[in-house]
């Protein structure tokens, strides 16, 4: 299909842009995957399944799950998060494209999980503690992710190795930062920001620090999550039941 006949028909699908005249253009997708890796991929990581930013292949979203949905949050933005609008930067064809690419790495969670959600809501915030560092709706602390629509952002493979081997991906904006002081005193927490002048990190505890550089021995960024893995203090039912629990939490609370 031509540019001037894609224009012309996105052109008569009126102000809505409620279908996209590129589905199934497997051309459309494959240009759509560029501009995604130079636009998208650093908050919905290289593919597309997240980081910063939900993953993508989960196949739905909270935004909605039609094509009008995305081209809608592509061109427009989404209030109260952090997706800006690309509509001032990318013409129709443009946003239709990264919408086919989406379409075209979606593959719908379809892993099969036992377990026992009310069961792992009780883990979520008792025996593991999730509530000291996550929030869920207005329960819980904002000191890590908020989990409110985690359901809808995250697959079961990445829920799962998350709360095994959290140290392998580490959610961008959320590593760890580690201060020393002129008196030995190490201080740890999660990065707010740090740059060549100063350092704002939170602690687990809630508190909020700020240091200059030169008030300091050392401050520097650290790989690893300050989650702990819950391979060896949780069992293999009870991850099961925590998995199940955070797939249900889908932003409708």
């Amino acid at each position: 299909m031509g540019r001037v006949a894609v224009l012309l028909l996105t052109i008569s699908l009126g102000r809505a842009q409620n279908v996209n005249p590129l589905a199934g253009d497997a051309q459309a997708a494959e240009t759509g995957r560029w501009t995604f890796r130079i636009l998208c991929a650093p908050c919905h990581g290289i593919h597309a399944e997240g980081g910063r930013g939900p993953d993508l292949t989960v196949g739905t979203y909270s935004i909605g799950d039609q094509d009008k949905d995305l081209y809608s949050a592509i061109a427009r933005g989404v209030p109260g998060s952090e997706m800006p609008a690309y509509g001032e930067r990318l013409d129709a064809e443009g946003i239709w494209r990264l919408v086919s690419y989406i379409r075209s790495v979606a593959r719908h969670d379809t892993a099969n999980i036992q377990g026992d959600g009310a069961a792992g809501e009780k883990t979520f915030w008792g025996k593991g503690g999730c509530g000291q560092c996550h929030r869920v709706g207005a329960r819980g602390s904002g000191i890590g992710p908020n989990l409110t629509r985690v359901g809808r952002q995250r697959s079961i493979a990445y829920l799962k190795a998350s709360i095994l081997t959290p140290d392998a991906d580490v959610t961008p904006g959320y590593g760890t930062v580690r201060v020393v002081l002129p008196d030995g005193k190490n201080i740890t927490g999660v990065e707010r920001n740090l740059d060549d002048f100063s350092v704002q990190l939170i602690d687990l505890a809630g508190k909020y620090y700020s240091f200059v550089r030169e008030d300091v021995t050392s401050m520097a960024r650290e790989n690893r999550s300050l989650m702990p893995s819950y391979e060896k203090a949780l069992t293999s039912a009870e991850v099961n039941d925590l998995i199940v629990y955070l797939r249900s939490l889908r932003g409708e609370k």
